[in-house]
């Protein structure tokens, strides 16, 4: 039984100590470890745009072997859009309501 209590009250010391350390270090925990973003948020837009060139090129490509006419940025906006619009009636279900409003029309019915 002493083991067990000498055991646990030296781990006790150690997060102890590691939380003084912490809390008496001037930086931050990113400056400790020496943490940095490895890109920067122009650098992701950037790529982000490039993805979605390459994207719409490859399917041109492949829509010009089938004789299919090319594809624009523009098109592809409003096929994203035209899928966010089935995904949100799907959410919705199949009358078109959505959660809340049934729950509202069932306690107006129950009051």
């Amino acid at each position: 039984m002493e083991f067990v209590l000498i055991s646990l009250a030296m781990v006790a010391f150690i997060v102890l100590c590691l939380v003084l350390l912490a809390r008496a270090y001037p930086g931050s925990g990113a400056d400790l470890v020496d943490w940095r973003p490895s890109r920067s948020p122009e650098l992701e837009a950037q790529l982000e745009m490039d993805d979605l060139s390459q994207m719409i090129e490859a399917q041109n490509k492949m829509r010009r072997r089938r004789g299919k006419p090319d594809l624009t940025e523009a098109d592809a906006q409003r096929m994203a859009k035209e899928d966010e619009a089935v995904r949100e009636r799907g959410r919705r279900g199949e009358y078109g309501r959505t959660l809340a409003e049934s729950e509202d029309e069932l306690e107006d019915l129950g009051a």
